[in-house]
């Protein structure tokens, strides 16, 4: 029981982000009106996205100085469970912009700087498949997770910046805590990010063990 008390947090979490995030009272501000309620989905899946990938570029360079087949097996599904976020905060992203923006995809450097990121990871996924021997796998794959998080970082934070921009702290516009971000959002939204990322890293944990028991499973038979 003490071992999972971070997984009970995250049930209770992620049910107070739910139950909350629809029926708690939210700023009326112009255009957003209640798809603001989205920032309590949208916004952390990409938080957590980010943290589970840097799970995985941990585990990866973990992988280079002691190649272990735990180190390789974490830094994979976490790499795909990151993924799994990226695509979810993608289509919440779209919904959004279509109330917001009067479309699902207008082509902002945001939206464009996510989809060219997470190409880059389906491209590590496909990158995996390509070698059938254990570790010239995980190795190759080690090097690019690298090189695929250090890409995402700019692509995410610092291009859009530099452009001009529909999303909120994006080509010279605020960010919602700047302007809007009272005490009623921050009460659901930062438990939301802390319930949606131990969410992945539940995933994440669950889906090593059982690939690092078929692997062990099969080296028996």
């Amino acid at each position: 029981m003490k071992k999972n008390w971070w997984k009970i947090l995250a049930v209770i979490l992620l049910v107070f982000t739910v139950v909350a995030g629809m029926l708690s009272e939210v700023p009326r501000l112009a255009i957003l009106n209640e798809t603001i309620r989205n920032l309590y989905f949208h916004v952390p899946m990409w938080f957590g996205m980010i943290l589970i990938l840097l799970i995985s570029v941990v585990y990866s360079i973990k992988y280079l100085r002691n190649p272990t087949v735990k180190n390789d097996v974490i830094a994979y599904e976490a790499a795909k469970v990151g993924i799994l976020f990226g695509v979810l905060g993608i289509i919440t992203g779209m919904e959004w912009a279509k109330f917001t923006w009067g479309e699902y995809w207008s082509n902002d450097p945001k939206q464009n700087a996510s989809a060219i990121g997470l190409l880059i990871y389906f491209a590590y996924l496909v990158l995996r498949s390509s070698f059938s021997e254990q570790q010239q796998r995980a190795r190759i794959s080690a090097v690019y997770n690298i090189f695929a998080f250090a890409a995402l970082i700019p692509l995410l934070f610092i291009l859009p910046r530099l452009t001009d921009s529909l999303h909120p702290g994006n080509g010279g516009n605020p960010g919602f805590n700047t302007y809007d971000m009272d005490s009623s959002l921050r009460v659901v939204f930062y438990p939301a990010v802390l319930g949606w990322t131990l969410l992945g890293i539940w995933i994440v944990n669950v889906k090593s063990r059982l690939e690092i028991l078929r692997q062990r499973l099969y080296e028996t038979l």
